[in-house]
């Protein structure tokens, strides 16, 4: 019934008690998890999990924080996964420009060719923006021509104008944890205004735990608690929801099944 479109299994939190996190997110029907990567040994660690769980699927590139690694064999590594029936897209990429010391240009850089390597491969992208609103949408709109496989914007904290400018470009927008809380005014604005065929739930795993499980360890099992608040502010029911949203990820991600 339900898709966490965004998560953490290989995060230490969860990886050495994986096998009843996956449990538990089936039996809470959770169908499908995208496992995202922050890196080569991320993403091979998602590969291995998406092969050894049927519900699981991954996405393999470099997060921006991790770029001081991010060389010619790093890049080679995750682009040979690119080809793998269970991955679904190259992510998660972008910018972060929240903790200091980071290198902007190496991060624009990384965020490009990771760009680049998803649209050789046929793939959507998965993109992280924090602190980082206008060079992310600078980059995006420089290589519009190579998004033609799509996009989303992952556990999205920005503003409706943002979220304009993302949509007129066909990418889809993901909501996590975030939208449950009690403060989330201006991204529950948001939620009501972004089409429900461009909606996507994620939990970002072991992070960003929903209302009202905040401050516990997270897990995909929570992704309902994000799909009910977006059927609450859509009018919908939980099951219409949920079943939007699945269609939603089948059609960005298309390897999924």
């Amino acid at each position: 019934m339900f898709i966490d479109t965004h998560c953490h299994l290989h995060d230490p939190k969860l990886i050495g008690d994986i096998d009843f996190h996956v449990q538990e997110l089936l039996r809470d029907g959770v169908d499908i998890a995208i496992n995202s990567a922050c890196c080569a040994l991320t993403s091979k660690m998602g590969c291995d999990l998406a092969e050894k769980y049927p519900s699981i699927y991954f996405m393999t590139g470099c997060h921006p924080s991790d770029v001081s690694g991010f060389n010619r064999e790093e890049f080679d590594k995750i682009a040979s996964l690119t080809s793998h029936e269970k991955c679904v897209a190259v992510g998660e990429i972008g910018l972060d420009y929240h903790w200091e010391p980071f290198d902007k240009v190496k991060q624009q850089e990384c965020f490009a060719e990771q760009i680049e390597l998803a649209f050789s491969s046929k793939l959507p992208i998965c993109i992280h923006s924090r602190d980082a609103t206008a060079d992310t949408l600078k980059i995006l709109k420089e290589n519009k021509a190579k998004l033609q496989y799509g996009a989303v914007m992952h556990c999205f904290s920005g503003s409706k104008e943002t979220a304009r400018e993302v949509l007129n470009m066909g990418l889809y927008i993901s909501f996590a944890g975030p939208l449950t809380f009690k403060n989330a005014n201006n991204l529950i604005d948001v939620a009501k205004y972004v089409p429900e065929d461009m909606c996507l739930t994620e939990t970002d795993c072991p992070y960003l735990t929903p209302h009202p499980f905040r401050g516990k360890l997270n897990s995909p099992k929570n992704v309902w608690l994000v799909t009910a608040k977006l059927a609450e502010l859509k009018g919908l029911s939980i099951e219409v929801m949920a079943e939007k949203v699945m269609q939603n990820a089948k059609r960005l991600f298309y390897k999924l099944k």
